[in-house]
């Protein structure tokens, strides 16, 4: 199906700040970074779309909903208000302890209304789009010139009698996924029900003493950021041209669609320990349908041995002692997996990496070769690594405002770096898996192509 690029249109009606409840936090406050923070202190934002289903006119939903949309989040920022301030250089210094989180009593976080003249249904679909429709609704984080990191910005769109979309921008220095969802799940529950009756959501964690750094990988990791980051980029090998605009489009996994998957795999292990969860077989079949879909457009052939993949395993179960689930930060390791390209080709390719995938996260052991982490990423950008972000694990069709449950979250993010796709659980809530992928249109007709016509084909 052809694909007939369109005009964005979003119009800015108010930009204002909210801070947490004057009185309620502390005039100043600074937290040390994590080793696991300071790996994300060189990237940029984690971004989610939250689109909900509201058919409500522009100025009534300015009157009824958006003054209740600020007072829930200054609310919530009084749990979470290191979320207002920024990461900046520590006045005093030392090898493990270079920068910080620091908020003071006037820092705020950006909160945009605006309006938007896209197709909201389309927009919620499956179908591919423009991937500059969906930049429109993502809020950008304040540039600074000091040296200083802003956090946080937050954008609701309004789609005149449609929806609303709310689009949250975190950097990543400041979380992971599982906090990220921690914020928007608490500041969903206080504009639903309020503050005193929010429940089952665990106040957030922000002391950095229950990581503990032994081996100083603080200082070992930062150094080696540094470093490779001094160098200049590395050299990529030589990509499939990219074709303009990019387009991003969603591909579900049902639930009988992973079953089938399942057993065509473990029919095939004879014996070999296989780990297949709902999570390695979507990678699994999502890594091979992006893999064909690229080599059918890569008219040089194929070049590479190997074929890499690379997603973020959550740690706080997996320490000694284990972190608590309330804790708000980062905490994630890599995984990285590595499979003959020509076999992952070949019928049968989704086994070979359904393979390649548990043995990866059967091998790990907490944080051994943390030190080594971001050169090993940075060695294998030249060949193009699928990467993942975002989890079925992390609920975000869970997050409920008072609307009723998102029609359609999307994570824009992927489109920052080449070959990630998104994951998260299928908005049914029927056990299927929702797979959001950033290509060229011939390339994405290809991915669509491999993923409708393989199910079967493990």
């Amino acid at each position: 199906m052809a694909f007939n690029s369109s005009s964005t249109k979003i119009k800015i009606i108010d930009q204002i700040q909210v801070s947490p409840p004057p009185g309620l936090v502390p005039d100043s406050s600074s937290i040390p970074l994590s080793f696991f923070d300071v790996a994300w202190l060189f990237t940029g934002p984690v971004e989610r779309l939250f689109f909900f289903s509201l058919p409500i006119s522009t100025v009534d939903f300015i009157s009824i909903h958006f003054p209740s949309l600020q007072s829930s989040l200054s609310e919530t920022l009084r749990q979470f208000y290191p979320l207002a301030g920024r990461v900046r250089p520590c006045p005093n210094p030392s090898p493990d302890n270079e920068f910080e989180f620091y908020y003071c009593s006037n820092d705020t976080i950006p909160f945009s209304i605006c309006e938007s003249s896209s197709d909201f249904d389309k927009l919620t679909g499956n179908e591919m789009i423009d991937l500059i429709e969906l930049k429109s609704l993502v809020p950008q984080l304040p540039r600074t010139n000091d040296g200083t990191i802003p956090l946080t910005a937050i954008q609701v769109s309004v789609f005149p009698e449609k929806g609303i979309c709310i689009g949250v921008a975190i950097h990543h220095v400041a979380c992971d996924d599982s906090s990220f969802m921690h914020f928007v799940k608490s500041w969903a529950a206080s504009h639903r029900v309020g503050p005193v009756n929010v429940s089952g959501i665990p106040a957030p964690l922000f002391d950095r003493a229950v990581v503990s750094d032994p081996n100083h990988l603080y200082s070992k990791s930062l150094s080696e950021m540094k470093e490779l980051l001094s160098k200049g980029p590395p050299p990529m090998s030589d990509p499939p041209l990219r074709q303009s605009p990019q387009l991003i489009s969603t591909f579900v996994l049902t639930r009988e669609k992973i079953n089938a998957l399942k057993e065509g795999l473990i029919a095939k292990f004879h014996g070999q320990t296989l780990h297949c969860s709902s999570f390695t077989v979507a990678c699994a079949y999502a890594w091979v349908c992006l893999i064909k879909s690229q080599e059918m457009n890569n008219h040089n052939g194929m070049t590479e041995q190997s074929a890499h993949l690379l997603f973020s395993v959550e740690c706080r179960s997996r320490l000694e002692p284990p972190i608590p689930a309330g804790y708000f930060g980062n905490c994630l390791r890599p995984c990285f997996v590595e499979a003959n390209l020509q076999e992952l080709h070949l019928q049968g390719g989704v086994y070979t990496a359904a393979l390649a995938i548990g043995k990866a996260i059967r091998g790990l052991e907490q944080l051994q070769g943390a030190e080594g982490w971001f050169r090993k990423i940075l060695s294998l950008v030249p060949n193009r690594p699928m990467s993942i972000g975002g989890s079925p694990r992390y609920k975000v069709y869970d997050v409920d405002f008072g609307w009723g449950r998102p029609v359609k979250v999307e994570l824009p993010t992927v489109e920052k770096t080449p070959g990630t796709i998104s994951l998260a659980e299928s908005r049914d809530g029927k056990g299927g898996i929702e797979i959001g992928v950033v290509l060229p249109e011939n390339e994405m007709q290809q991915f669509g192509l491999c993923f409708s016509n393989g199910i079967l084909d493990v």
